[in-house]
């Protein structure tokens, strides 16, 4: 399987690094299957940090029915009430259930996070939410949360935007 990472730096070695935010899947170094959607992740650090280019590094990883044989892998299908539950606990900081390895599920691409934002906003409620997430195309990523999981990580090629 390949999944990418963008960025404004080139990451031949993963590294769990600290963050002064809370992200959908925890603390983690996320990637996704998504090349454009990397693309536009490494944009948007870019412009973010000031930085003079945008990369999106090439990983292969394991099937993740194999990875979920050697690993702890949490697997969200779909954005249902399962998923909107775990990355709202995530991005409060109040996730404190079983911990993972590996986090693999639907990301949201830019539209979705207003949807989000309105349901953390009590605005809409958990089924709206839910209801409006599935109109929307959703993109798989797969977040390393542990040294064991980045482990698992292949360094393949780099593309510079």
């Amino acid at each position: 399987m390949i999944v990418y990472h963008g960025s404004d730096v080139i990451v031949e070695a993963p590294r769990l690094v600290s963050q002064n935010r809370t992200l959908d899947f925890g603390y983690g170094f996320y990637t996704t299957t998504n090349q454009d959607q990397a693309i536009s992740f490494a944009q948007k650090v870019k412009e973010r940090r000031e930085s003079r280019a945008c990369y999106v590094t090439v990983y292969e990883v394991p099937d993740i029915s194999v990875l979920q044989t050697e690993l702890k892998v949490k697997v969200f299908v779909t954005a249902d009430e399962e998923w909107l539950d775990f990355v709202f606990a995530n991005r409060n900081g109040n996730y404190q259930d079983q911990n993972y390895d590996i986090v693999y599920g639907p990301v949201a691409n830019d539209t979705i996070y207003r949807t989000f934002i309105a349901y953390e906003a009590g605005i809409y409620t958990k089924e709206e939410t839910i209801q409006k997430l599935k109109v929307k195309e959703l993109y798989g990523q797969m977040t390393f949360l542990t040294e064991k999981a980045l482990s698992y990580l292949k360094y393949d090629s780099c593309l510079v935007y």
